[in-house]
């Protein structure tokens, strides 16, 4: 019996969710996402399910929602359609000349995976090499009006017996909340993360936040500035962890090379796919980089996604997989995802291994693609 997987309709729904919470960063505030979920079928009636999980505004990543859209449209869905495939390495390698646009690949690679996890019949965790049946997760908590109002989330997040906390910070918002947070829970994995806001001229300031112990500071500066990375990490004991910096492996090689960092954040969206950030991984082991898996407050597809990629063996840090409950009232997966004490399993079932909740996405869905039967 052939092994070759094609498939021949896929559609985009674009669904919109309220957060239970509203979250703000160093560059925007929002209450609401917009994610793009991905629907493939093979010629056996499979199902493989994917998330684009971009920002609907360029200040995270240039992708917006709407340049996702087109691209996965126009670009990605055409390679996959049709196709013939054993491997799902092999259709990510199909757009390769598609530059950039990770997002949009992350979401179509990531339902190709499901896809074939499905149809073998393995968990998708199995499927990408994972060795964990459950993964320590962490939060991550955005701008608050108060510093009160970041403790009292604080202490909501650690009673619910998360492991790790990260706070957002940017200017006006840096040392004061990590001294205050950290002076309330002294022994807390602490972590704060930038989104490449500063510039080389605050690299002092910056090093006031060498004094409260922190498991790192993610993403200081702008994610071309490998140069200040450095500097900052020469100069300071806390591990300095890159995120938007690391869009492929190339990437990753040029500041091992330049000693920009001690911690990777691999990010499935940002590093285009599963494909691409199991690479990632083995290549962060093989530096000796300590590793864990970002989030960008995916629904439950996406979710289960990292929880699947957490499993591998270099994830040793706590990983944004915290419960759905924590960003969603109700999730698109049943079940939803959920974390006891800070603890997420690994589900072992088929492909995700949850139920994709089909009335709840056409119940949610702003604008929806359908493209097929399979083109040649």
């Amino acid at each position: 019996m052939s092994t070759d997987l094609k498939v021949v309709s896929a559609r985009l729904h674009r669904v919109r969710m309220p957060l239970v919470h509203a979250f703000r960063t160093s560059s925007h505030r929002k209450t609401f996402l917009d994610h793009i979920v991905v629907e493939l079928t093979d010629a056996s009636g499979a199902t493989g399910w994917g998330e684009i999980a971009s920002s609907s505004d360029p200040f995270y990543a240039p992708e917006t929602v709407e340049t996702c859209w087109h691209i996965a449209e126009r670009y990605l869905l055409p390679a996959v359609l049709g196709a013939t495939w054993e491997h799902p390495e092999q259709v990510s390698a199909r757009w390769a000349k598609v530059r950039g646009n990770q997002f949009a690949k992350a979401g179509v690679d990531m339902a190709v995976w499901v896809l074939w996890a499905t149809v073998r019949g393995r968990s998708l965790a199995a499927a990408l090499g994972g060795t964990r049946s459950d993964v320590v997760a962490g939060v991550s908590l955005g701008i608050e009006p108060t510093i009160d109002d970041l403790l009292a989330e604080v202490e909501h997040q650690v009673a619910a017996g998360y492991p790790r906390v990260k706070l957002k910070i940017a200017p006006g918002w840096d040392v004061e909340p990590v001294r205050a947070v950290r002076a309330a829970y002294p022994e807390l994995d602490l972590h704060v993360d930038a989104n490449g806001i500063y510039t080389a001229a605050d690299l002092a300031h910056l090093r006031q936040l060498d004094e409260y112990g922190l498991t790192m500071i993610e993403q200081p500066f702008g994610p071309r500035d490998l140069l200040t990375h450095a500097a900052l990490q020469r100069t300071i004991g806390t591990p300095v962890c890159l995120d938007e910096s690391i869009e492929t492996v190339d990437d990753l090689e040029t500041a091992l090379a330049l000693e920009a960092l001690q911690v990777l954040n691999i990010k499935v969206s940002r590093m285009g796919g599963l494909t691409a950030a199991r690479a990632a991984h083995d290549r962060a082991q093989d530096a000796g980089l300590r590793v864990w898996c970002g989030g960008m407050h995916e629904f439950g597809i996406g979710r289960l996604a990292n929880v699947a990629l957490s499993s591998l063996p270099g994830f040793t840090l706590p990983s944004d997989v915290s419960a759905s409950e924590k960003y969603y009232a109700r999730d698109i997966v049943e079940p939803a995802v959920v974390a006891v004490r800070g603890v997420v399993q690994v589900p072992g079932a088929t492909g995700l291994g949850h139920t994709v909740d089909r009335a709840l996405i056409a119940a949610n869905t702003v604008d929806e693609l359908a493209l097929g039967p399979e083109q040649e």
